[in-house]
């Protein structure tokens, strides 16, 4: 993919931005300006792969850190609505048990953890036993 300099460089880096925007490789290709099937050669490059990959990452990223910036309000009401008399009880018995399987989960989230790091702790003094 050489000989093509830097406006090649910013053609793909538009490519993977339209992948993530557009609906279909075609779409992509045609908002970037280019043959479908020029993108689908591209996307059979691995440096074009991992830079993809990576962008979808980054995007993923941005969208988990948006819903755990409303994980608070979501809390809020789950319990507003767990202790509200005036809900169907189905609707209570529902927030409340999501409230439960939750708070089970970050648990069980936290034992993993704490286990994996004293597993990492362990290979680390292992390898320098070993030197």
């Amino acid at each position: 993919m050489t000989g093509h300099g830097a406006k090649f460089g910013r053609k793909q880096e538009e490519a993977i931005a339209a992948l993530l925007t557009q609906r279909n490789v075609e779409d992509a290709a045609k908002s970037v300006g280019i043959a479908p099937k020029t993108l689908i050669r591209w996307m059979q490059v691995p440096d074009f792969q991992t830079a993809y990959r990576e962008a979808r990452r980054a995007a993923f990223g941005q969208s988990i850190a948006r819903l755990q910036q409303a994980s608070s309000a979501a809390v809020s009401t789950l319990l507003k609505i767990m202790v509200d008399p005036n809900a169907p009880h189905s609707v209570r018995v529902r927030a409340a048990d999501s409230v439960l399987d939750h708070s089970k989960q970050a648990i069980e989230i936290e034992d993993v953890e704490v286990r994996v790091a004293a597993l990492e702790q362990a290979a680390e003094q292992q390898k320098s036993a070993d030197r």
